[in-house]
């Protein structure tokens, strides 16, 4: 059942090709879209003068070819926030609520407008690629399955917010930094991980929430040291360094606080001074989200959000059944924080206890791990029906420790999608949920688990893939025209 090393890697040819064909199909769609339908509007080739001129070009040349007008058409809702802040700097206090990340990697490049544009796309679409790449490793490390992980792997290759991932959004930077990072850290290779988890909170600011996968194993190693091992020093130890590696990862998005308050608040006048400058605790992040945007708790329940609260339905639907499955599958783990498991468990867990785990480690220990598991199993079945005691003998003939999406390991991932999900749909405008969870794994795990029992689950299957194809044709079409999408 499980594959060694170099059978692990036979699938990954198949997922770059499947990251690259879905690339060039949502750009051919990209184009084809823009040809075929009129924007809405029409406004996406303004572009004013920067306040401070930082740039020996003017932004609005008269004289530019054809693909340079059709690349800058394509500079539209975030995008233009993004685009700016690498042509300009951050001017105005609502362009902070996009963090720097990607204007930093495309000013590099060339200070005019249309090739700002062209190395995001450029960027975008190849951080995508390698971000599936990092999707697969991950999902072999924590479902021990290549089988489930390649169709996980293709169906996130397709992802029902793949617009966003093939635009001029930091949709796929954030990706490949949050899914390297938490791949890294299940592997042991902690400094890399941390450094690509805090590199995560300056994509997006829902990175700084990677801290939880530190926060989840260090409570766990924190608890089986003091407990178990009756080893004070080394509980304190663990804590210790779990709390600085959270921090590290905050400390990116902190300091990008601290960087604007330095700009919009220091050195002005009394009255030029914003509310949120006095707050005890000036979160610029939050205040333009609830200023500009309305975002806050509740706020976006009203009537006339139906159609938005309609369009985000499939994917909050998704994540729902994921985490209520996994609840009804492995109440005692999930209901306990996955303190309440069993040694075997704990075993060929990789989230819990590991600090130093390579590929084939993982592989190995959970092959034997599993025969294991599978042989008490067998023997407890064996006495339990020779006594005659039906009661005890388990339904499922699955052993408790089972690889796939209700493995223990799979535990810290379902609550991060579950924080993650209840913020879209209380707090947040609930469209953006379907990006917003895009790149979760245990969507992608659990929609693959289920398509691995045909007979009961063939229509879901369906379903799926029937959603993720109509909102990539309705996002190409929609989005890259200027139409609200998400």
């Amino acid at each position: 059942m499980f594959q060694t090393k170099s059978n692990l890697d036979h699938h990954e040819p198949l997922v770059l090709k499947s990251a690259i064909y879905s690339r060039i199909l949502l750009i051919t769609l990209i184009i084809f879209f823009r040809i075929l339908a009129s924007p809405y509007d029409t406004s996406a080739s303004l572009n004013p003068p920067c306040l401070t001129a930082t740039t020996t070009t003017t932004p609005n040349e008269t004289h530019r070819s054809p693909i340079a007008s059709s690349i800058e058409n394509g500079i539209i809702w975030d995008s233009v926030y993004f685009i700016r802040a690498a042509e300009c700097g951050y001017e105005y206090e609502q362009s902070y609520a996009f963090l720097p990340l990607l204007p930093l990697f495309i000013s590099f490049f060339s200070p005019h407008r249309s090739l700002l544009a062209l190395s995001s796309y450029l960027i975008n679409n190849l951080a995508f690629v390698l971000a599936a790449l990092y999707f697969y490793r991950l999902s072999i490390a924590i479902l021990k399955d290549p089988e489930i992980a390649l169709r996980a792997t293709i169906l996130f290759c397709f992802n029902p917010a793949s617009i966003f991932y093939s635009s001029i959004y930091s949709e796929s930077l954030y990706a490949i930094l949050s899914l390297g990072g938490v791949y890294y850290f299940v592997s042991g290779r902690n400094n890399l991980a941390v450094l690509l988890l805090a590199l995560s909170g300056l994509a997006r600011s829902n990175g700084v929430l990677n801290a939880g996968y530190v926060c989840f194993q260090t409570m766990h190693r924190a608890y089986h040291a003091l407990f178990q091992n009756k080893n004070f020093t080394l509980a304190l130890q663990i804590i210790i360094v779990g709390a600085f590696r959270s921090a590290c990862i905050f400390a990116p998005f902190v300091a990008f606080q601290a960087y604007g308050y330095y700009n919009m608040c220091v050195g002005r006048f009394p009255d030029e001074i914003r509310p949120w400058c006095k707050a005890r605790v000036p979160l610029l992040y939050n205040y333009i989200q609830s200023h500009y945007w309305g975002v806050g708790f509740l706020r976006y329940f009203q009537l006339k959000q139906l159609p938005n609260f309609l369009l985000a339905s499939p994917i909050l639907s998704l994540a729902f059944f994921s985490i209520v499955h996994y609840a009804k599958s492995r109440p005692r783990i999930f209901f306990s924080l996955g303190f309440d498991t069993t040694i075997e468990e704990k075993s060929c867990d990789v989230m819990f206890l590991s600090e130093d785990l390579s590929r084939s480690k993982v592989a190995g220990s959970v092959e034997k791990s599993s025969v294991r598991i599978e042989e008490h199993f067998n023997v407890r079945k064996r006495k339990n029906v020779i006594k005659g005691d039906v009661s005890h003998v388990p339904k499922n003939s699955e052993p408790a420790a089972r690889p796939g999406y209700l493995s223990a390991s799979v535990l810290p991932f379902v609550l991060h999608l579950g924080f993650m999900a209840g913020t879209a749909f209380l707090v947040m405008h609930v469209q953006v949920a379907t990006r917003f969870l895009s790149a979760s794994p245990p969507l992608y795990w659990f929609a693959s688990y289920i398509m691995t029992y045909p007979a009961r689950y063939l229509r879901w299957g369906y379903l799926i893939w029937a959603y993720s194809a109509a909102y990539i044709l309705l996002g190409s079409l929609l989005f890259s025209n200027f139409y609200p999408f998400t």
